[in-house]
């Protein structure tokens, strides 16, 4: 019931009373994107949604918009050069993920659910977890978001082919953990995951998720 029901309830009414709250928060920055970097505000992006339905995904602008085509594409690094100065704090801070409220009130995306993915990387993931990832409304934060919300470190640090090592490494353990939710939604699983994601955002070095969710599959050893 809360699956199919309760939990489109919740994101409509907690999406519009997010986007009134933080309206004095989200106008200075529109802003300041205006007057910064390439003068424009918001990215859509598209993305591998429910059931594996393509949705257009909308940011704050943080980066060139060629940046697709630049560099290592789809994957961001640590000081990423194609990263504006202002859209580091954006990045660093989460709020270039807030224009999302308005994919959460359309339907397009949940509060909390798998993180929807570029195609080209949906495609670096297992067949199995391609198959059944997006059989929950991606989300705006979630398990997968939390444990690597600083996936850039790992990519940063290895030195061959960093989208061969996101297929081989992060694609097969991100899967691992969105099937754990896929498992495990409920509306005290989801309180939770929005939870961990303010605390991790103020204390990033944290491993709180994994004291209160503690049948989380394990951790490679190529990630830790």
């Amino acid at each position: 019931m809360y699956r199919k029901v309760f939990k489109r309830f919740f994101d409509t009414i907690f999406s519009v009373l997010a986007i009134v709250v933080l309206s004095p928060l989200l106008v200075p920055v529109m802003i300041i994107l205006l007057l910064t970097g390439e003068h424009y505000v918001f990215y859509g992006q598209k993305r591998v949604g429910y059931k594996n339905r393509p949705f257009k995904i909308w940011k704050f602008a943080t980066m060139l918009k060629a940046s697709p085509s630049l560099g290592t594409g789809s994957l961001t690094v640590r000081n990423d050069p194609r990263v504006f100065p202002f859209g580091r704090f954006l990045r660093r801070t989460k709020i270039n993920e807030l224009p999302q409220l308005f994919n959460i009130l359309v339907g397009d995306m949940s509060f909390v659910g798998p993180r929807p993915q570029m195609e080209i990387d949906f495609l670096k993931f297992p067949p199995q977890v391609q198959e059944t990832i997006y059989d929950a409304v991606p989300g705006m934060t979630g398990i997968g978001s939390i444990i690597f919300r600083d996936e850039e470190k790992w990519i940063s640090a290895h030195q061959g082919d960093r989208h061969e090592f996101y297929r081989d490494h992060i694609a097969p353990y991100k899967g691992e953990l969105e099937l754990w939710y896929l498992r495990n939604i409920s509306l005290r699983t989801d309180f939770l995951l929005v939870f961990i994601t303010g605390w991790v955002i103020l204390f990033p070095e944290s491993d709180i998720v994994r004291k209160i969710f503690r049948n989380l599959p394990a951790r490679p050893e190529n990630l830790e």
